[in-house]
């Protein structure tokens, strides 16, 4: 009975996912490559966004700088890049879905989905999350501690860098916080469940 439940593609010799696969890949591959042109073309502005809880705290007649002769341009190539995978994620999650989906059955399905659309939309929530609470304490709290003589500039490429750091830690941690949170709370009330019986 719970064969019957699998998709007839989940008999597909090797080969075949093999193929799938490539031809998922490139997929995504191609979507994040569409998005990075209109990604890049706006790449300064999307950086002034970016680092604008920074520069809000920065002192007076400090700036950010750039360190090395190539970080002028491959800064923004790196942000573009990032900001067109990011807002793949939609699809690239898709096409995973589509290619391991055959092989689950009906019940894994029905759990899966609400699974994969949650975990896209709490990880915007945790990057949102950073940036919106959490830079500005952080960047107010380094300026402040800043000693005296000392000035804060802050190389771009530096920046971007922890940025994506914090983006991809809060959102990560705020997916595998809420998967931790159901999986315990099911947990919990089978225990009850059963306890009842």
């Amino acid at each position: 009975p719970a064969q019957a439940e699998q998709s007839p593609n989940a008999d597909m010799p090797f080969l075949d996912h093999l193929v799938e696969l490539r031809s998922r890949i490139l997929r995504a591959l191609l979507a994040v490559l569409i998005l990075f042109f209109p990604t890049y073309y706006f790449a300064n502005e999307i950086y002034s966004f970016v680092a604008a809880p920074l520069l809000a705290h920065l002192p007076a007649n400090s700036t950010m700088i750039a360190t090395e002769v190539t970080t002028p341009f491959l800064t923004p190539f790196k942000l573009a890049a990032f900001a067109a995978l990011f807002s793949a994620i939609p699809f690239i999650l898709h096409q995973a879905w589509a290619f391991v989906s055959p092989a689950l059955y009906r019940h894994e399905k029905r759990f899966a989905i609400p699974l994969l659309l949650s975990s896209v939309a709490l990880f915007y929530i945790g990057m949102a999350f950073a940036y919106f609470l959490v830079f500005p304490v952080v960047f107010k709290f380094f300026a402040g501690i800043t000693p005296e003589g000392v000035a804060m500039m802050t190389d771009i490429n530096r920046y971007l860098d922890f940025v994506l750091n914090m983006f991809f830690a809060f959102g990560f941690d705020v997916i595998i916080s809420s998967v931790f949170f159901v999986f315990s709370f099911r947990i919990e009330i089978t225990n009850i469940s059963h306890s009842n019986v």
